[in-house]
């Protein structure tokens, strides 16, 4: 009776830390202007819903119904997890809506081993709960792995528990879905000119700006569709908006996972290039460019051919973004100023761009 007094006395103390730790972190963001670190949100509800259930590996799972895949926003124990929406027990939590338990994985037809195969860990127990929306929609999960005492979950008592960190995870999920949709282009599905301007901020500057030995170059491409307005008058818009879409696809499949492509406005659009200097990044401008011009848009049943003009820079973390980009936009304007479907990475004198 006092061991379980005293165990459940020291849950309660290690709940309140985390929750302490919440608040903290909240309170400094707060008196700073805003906390947009929905990961470090994510972190801490994991390891409350770990310490609630008492489990050895936790982890929040966004369910992306676009790509269909769910993704891992935060997993104590372990590294980001990508996997087919169908997969596991966390897509038949989601598929059946309701909370899974299993305490023999193996022997569990929808459990997916290969993270133990890859990783080296043994799965001896599973608890996964569905998260919702406002709206009720399902928009996640929260899974449970490895009960501490080896007896395994227990479907009501653990369920119980780990309900209240679901819940408040799928608050904070939908507040980052929502912040998603607002970073996000409607038609092409790439990121839009927010979402550049806080990628650049989170992650890009912050490569460029690691010690000397561990700094990376970082270059930006600006691109659009050469006689784009020919393609609305002559096909309609329909068939331009399929164009735009054709475009997205292409070059979102023409870079690496560590770039980012942006749709900055209208035909035009900007690629962000980890660990690419100047002369990469024009190299990579040229393969798309011969891609692009090489493809076919196929619109209701019409071909339409198009080709891409492009400017590249190297980034000076030193400088605004906007000076940055401004740089690859002069080199566009000359692209296209000297006969367009071309790469551009050097400002040649006597051409500069003004702005209207």
């Amino acid at each position: 009776m006092n061991s379980d007094k005293s165990d459940q006395s020291a849950l309660f103390n290690r709940t309140l830390d985390i929750t302490q730790d919440l608040y903290n972190k909240m309170s400094t963001a707060e008196a700073e202007g805003g906390w947009n670190d929905h990961f470090g949100l994510f972190s801490i509800f994991a390891e409350l819903g770990r310490t609630l259930v008492e489990a050895d590996r936790c982890s929040f799972w966004k369910w992306d119904k676009i790509n269909h895949k769910l993704i891992t926003n935060a997993a104590v124990g372990t590294d980001q997890i990508i996997i087919d929406e169908n997969t596991g027990l966390v897509g038949r939590a989601i598929r059946e809506k309701k909370p899974i338990v299993t305490n023999d994985p193996y022997n569990c037809p929808d459990f997916n081993s290969s993270v133990d195969k890859s990783t080296g860990y043994t799965t001896k127990s599973i608890l996964v709960i569905p998260c919702f929306n406002c709206k009720g929609e399902m928009i996640g999960a929260y899974q449970a792995i490895n009960k501490l005492d080896d007896k395994g979950f227990d479907l009501e008592h653990d369920v119980r528990r780990l309900s209240l960190a679901a819940v408040v995870c799928g608050i904070t999920l939908e507040a980052d879905t929502f912040l998603d949709d607002s970073q996000t282009d409607k038609l092409t599905k790439l990121r839009n000119r927010m979402g550049l301007h806080s990628d650049y901020k989170s992650k890009y500057l912050k490569l460029m700006q690691r010690p000397d030995d561990d700094k990376v170059t970082v270059s930006v491409i600006m691109c659009d569709i050469d006689h784009f307005k020919r393609v609305n008058d002559t096909y309609g818009h329909n068939a331009g908006d399929a164009v735009l879409e054709h475009v997205a696809k292409n070059l979102r499949e023409s870079v690496r996972e560590s770039d980012t492509v942006y749709r900055w406005g209208g035909e035009e659009f900007i690629i962000f290039l980890a660990k690419a200097d100047l002369d990469q990044s024009a190299f990579v401008a040229e393969r798309i460019r011969k891609r692009i011009e090489a493809s076919v848009c196929t619109f209701e049943g019409t071909d339409i051919k198009i080709t891409m003009s492009f400017g590249c820079a190297e980034m000076d973390p030193a400088v605004p973004v906007e000076d940055n980009i401004k740089v690859a936009d002069t080199r566009l304007y000359i692209a296209k100023e000297t006969g367009r479907n071309q790469v551009i990475k050097e400002t040649i004198e006597g051409y500069e761009k003004v702005d209207s």
